[in-house]
């Protein structure tokens, strides 16, 4: 077999002990079926102890993709988002195999994952990037945080309105009351933007979408923009309000806080079956007739 990849890491569900151990034989047959085939195999490293996989290279997340030139993540979408995160940096193609709920992102099946797999290491696959957000938080005039998204940046409040001031490449949209904004790339409006009520876009889409949860003028509506877009929004009245990264980190906010979104230079490719239909998939997902 004419293998297009010759170094590959193996990611479980780094962050959750249970979680591991719960897919640990098919984490055990993913690695094995592996280890017999001409390749440099490494384990991240809590996926390595949790699992009890010996006898393998192991490297820490932050490090293991500077090793490798492809990474297969088993878990759910949230531990693929977390990975993406983590991996920006090493411009490494991901596979994601689902054992989660949804798997938007992971799309290979347990079930038939070896075989799928063996096709994409003899280069039968499609590439597809996809677009990350930056964001960065300024508080009199100083950066206090910045990070990446792959889904979304979101401001929230847990208690009352927001008032908040949103520009795009520094021309005034509105000042808008609401619980919150999501700022989403096209990967992220199948997940908190739609929940939100916001649009599906493709994901080879260039675009940012804005999505007000719960806006006190109901006329305030989501919108589209170009993915080369600068938005600015400053926080303008609040009681308690945080900025989140895919649902996963977070920052407490004060007033008056400037978040800038924009484009982020680096990408995320994510290796699907030859089969794979991003229609398919969404009418399976979202049980479509």
């Amino acid at each position: 077999m004419n293998q297009t990849f010759k170094s590959i890491a193996i990611i479980g569900k780094y962050m959750n002990q249970s979680a591991l151990q719960l897919m640990q034989s098919d984490l055990t047959d993913l690695v094995h079926h592996l280890a017999v085939k001409d390749l440099d195999i490494w384990i991240e490293n809590n996926t390595a102890q949790y699992v009890d996989l010996t006898g393998f290279k192991t490297e820490s997340l932050e490090k293991i993709g500077s090793k490798v030139d492809l990474v297969i993540v088993m878990g759910g979408d949230g531990t693929m988002l977390s990975v993406a995160r983590s991996l920006i940096d090493h411009n490494v193609p991901l596979v994601g195999i689902n054992r989660g709920r949804f798997g938007f992102l992971t799309d290979l099946r347990a079930e038939d994952m070896l075989e799928q797999l063996d096709k994409i290491l003899s280069g039968d696959f499609i590439e597809e990037p996809r677009v990350m957000l930056t964001a960065q938080v300024m508080r009199d005039g100083k950066l206090v945080h910045d990070n990446f998204a792959l889904n979304d940046v979101v401001i929230k409040s847990a208690l009352r309105l927001i008032e908040l001031e949103v520009t795009i490449d520094h021309k005034f949209v509105h000042k808008q009351r609401a619980d919150g904004l999501i700022i989403s790339t096209p990967t992220g409006t199948t997940a908190y933007a739609l929940s939100a009520g916001g649009q599906i876009l493709h994901p080879n889409l260039q675009a940012i979408s804005l999505v007000p949860i719960c806006p006190h003028t109901l006329s305030n509506r989501p919108i589209a923009v170009h993915s080369d877009s600068l938005i600015e929004i400053t926080l303008m009245q609040f009681d308690e309000a945080h900025l989140s990264f895919d649902g996963q980190f977070q920052v407490t906010l004060e007033v008056g806080d400037k978040i800038t979104v924009n484009r982020a230079e680096q990408t995320v490719s994510l290796l699907h079956p030859s089969d794979y239909c991003y229609f398919d998939m969404l009418r399976n997902k979202l049980n479509w007739g």
